[in-house]
């Protein structure tokens, strides 16, 4: 079976002391010319036109959200016509269901029926001829 043997004899590698501690060394910095800093803010222009614009008419941009705020100000106003109607709907059942004289004035309006014994007149209107007085 083979074992692991180290040489006991041979001693570990120390590290140097030294005064100064160990640093790792920095790169040379990188010299920047005026064509990088032209490019990186004319990159950062584009970027801020581009998210200017999509805030302005993108998909949930200002003028979405302007038409999107006036679209729900002119439902609002269409519900409540419709709850008011609603409203005078029902009170004119409660009305009907309740008053037999108002049942009775509405089939005489929308059906023309008349009571035993009235008599029923039909007015038209007459135009008048071109050349009377006037």
């Amino acid at each position: 079976m083979p074992t692991h043997v180290t040489n006991a004899a041979q001693p570990l590698p120390r590290r140097r002391t030294s005064p100064e501690p160990l640093r790792r060394r920095q790169a040379p910095p990188v010299p920047r010319s005026g064509r990088w800093r032209r490019f990186r803010q004319a990159l950062l222009l584009f970027v801020a036109i581009v998210l200017t614009t999509d805030a302005l008419v993108g998909e949930k941009g200002l003028v979405e959200t302007i038409r999107a705020r006036r679209e729900a100000r002119q439902e609002a106003a269409r519900l409540e016509a419709l709850r008011e109607e609603n409203a005078r709907l029902r009170e004119e059942v409660r009305l009907l269901n309740d008053d037999p004289g108002r049942i009775e004035a509405e089939a005489r309006r929308q059906l023309g029926l008349i009571r035993p014994g009235e008599v029923l007149f039909i007015l038209r209107d007459v135009q008048p001829a071109s050349g009377s007085a006037r």
